[in-house]
């Protein structure tokens, strides 16, 4: 359930018709989550979107004409959408497809291979402002960024606003680790944790936690 109680709203966006029902009956027996809309272009996500205003789009990224990114993108830039959060789900794991969705404004990112309770888990996690990405996915991609990075004057600049415990919980979110991981490794509360994500987030004009994520590997926090 969404915070006022309400069923999660969700609009699933895939070119094949196999796909979308196999989703939309995986979801629809689940007491705190609705599908509200199809969509089988990324034109039609961002239509579906403004119509519905969900609480989660699940996003392939490979759609004709408008692809998943950047219909995401689209989404993410569109004022009064705020609040939808973008699952991208796909058969491809290619590190480019990942980083270019999360720049584009998406809040995770699932393999298609994922079993049914993995996904059921990802849409309430991203429903509730969370980041989500695939682990095998993350680590590699983080290995990829440090590997060829170069930490700029713009990106330290860019990470002056923030407190050294807030530079270290931002190093963390860059890894994916959850508020109760965080708290682990810093041994804070997972509300001390949750409260310095909020005020990174919030000086670093960041939308959601994904972006975060974004940050900490342009930035060169995020280490393997």
């Amino acid at each position: 359930m969404t915070a006022g109680g309400r069923p999660i709203r969700v609009v699933v966006a895939d070119d094949e018709g196999l796909v979308r029902s196999g989703f939309k009956l995986l979801l629809d027996v689940e007491d705190d989550i609705e599908v509200v809309g199809e969509a089988t272009t990324g034109a039609e996500a961002v239509a579906q979107a403004r119509l519905a205003r969900p609480d989660v789009v699940l996003m392939d990224i490979r759609m004709p004409k408008v692809d998943g990114i950047q219909a995401t993108g689209e989404i993410a830039r569109t004022a009064g959408l705020q609040q939808v959060r973008v699952l991208i789900l796909t058969t491809y794991e290619t590190d480019a497809y990942v980083f270019e969705a999360l720049e584009a404004g998406a809040s995770g990112f699932l393999l298609k291979d994922a079993g049914p309770a993995e996904l059921l888990h990802a849409i309430r996690v991203v429903a509730a402002g969370e980041a989500l990405l695939a682990p095998r996915i993350t680590r590699r991609l983080i290995a990829r960024f440090t590997a060829a990075r170069t930490v700029t004057r713009a990106g330290e600049e860019r990470l002056a606003v923030l407190t050294q415990r807030e530079r270290e919980v931002l190093a963390l979110v860059g890894q994916g680790l959850s508020n109760d991981e965080i708290g682990a490794a810093l041994f804070l509360s997972p509300a001390t944790a949750r409260t310095h994500v909020s005020h990174a987030m919030g000086k670093l004009g960041a939308r959601d936690r994904a972006q975060l994520v974004v940050i900490a590997f342009r930035t060169g926090l995020a280490t393997p």
